[in-house]
């Protein structure tokens, strides 16, 4: 397997070298056996992912920032025409206006930016992401608090911690664990596109944090009985603490408060 001769710090390299990890990265981002239609991958590297991931789409566009591994991996898929490797920064690419997936091994500095882009994306399907352990952690709720951008996004889409995926698996080995999660967009959002607004600004306002609890923060838009009653809906205690409250609580504050 081709390899620079040095990895960029600048650009937060760690190569995913574990095969058995890269193959099962691959079968949760395509894991039908239907071939995916098409699959964006973020940082194909040294390409350990995008060719496990070749066989599973009907078209693959791989990005690569690093100028010293395109032409490699361009000369290792010459002969897949379905796979196209496109020199340049993920970022910078326009979403396609047809159903698509997100799938790659994410520089652990680049993952907010790669994630507020898949959220951005109208026709995204899923994206499927290798990212620092505790960030995949802390964005599904598995340390049983939960976070305003997934709490946010919520109603439109579902956050799942697939897998952990030790240190070792890459090169150079970085100082912590990696996790892979899966952001889907749901077919059939929870709200509709008039209620949406009104569900940012809710979990904005509560996300605030004043006045120590869920419940003052949003009696600061809500008079106190009308917040109580809805406390009672939602079966929460008022003296909550906002990164306590699951995603469910809050449709069901969101309920309460709009009916």
């Amino acid at each position: 397997m081709a390899r620079p001769s040095r990895t960029s710090r600048a650009l937060s390299q760690n190569f995913l070298t574990d095969q058995a990890a890269a193959e099962r990265l691959a079968r949760l981002a395509v894991p039908r056996h239907d071939p995916a239609p098409l699959v964006l991958e973020v940082g194909a590297g040294n390409g350990a992912l995008t060719t496990r991931l070749a066989p599973r789409c009907r078209r693959l566009h791989a990005y690569e920032i690093d100028p010293r591994l395109v032409p490699a991996l361009r000369a290792r898929f010459a002969d897949a025409g379905h796979v196209r490797i496109l020199g340049g920064d993920f970022l910078t690419a326009h979403p396609p206006r047809t159903p698509f997936s997100v799938a790659g091994n994410v520089p652990f500095s680049r993952t907010a930016d790669v994630v507020d882009w898949c959220l951005r994306a109208p026709a995204l399907t899923h994206a499927t992401l290798l990212t620092q352990l505790e960030y995949a952690r802390k964005r599904t709720g598995d340390y049983g608090s939960w976070t305003l951008l997934t709490v946010r996004s919520w109603p439109r889409h579902e956050w799942r911690l697939l897998a952990r995926v030790g240190r070792h698996s890459f090169r150079p080995v970085p100082r912590v664990d990696a996790g892979i999660i899966r952001i889907e967009r749901r077919a059939t959002p929870l709200l509709d596109a008039g209620a949406y607004q009104g569900w940012r600004e809710l979990v904005e306002l509560g996300f605030t944090g004043v006045g120590g609890s869920l419940h003052a923060s949003l009696r600061r838009a809500y008079p106190r009985r009308r917040v109580d009653a809805a406390f009672r809906a939602a079966r929460l205690d008022p003296s909550s603490l906002v990164g306590e409250v699951p995603p469910t609580g809050w449709l069901r504050l969101h309920a309460a408060l709009t009916s």
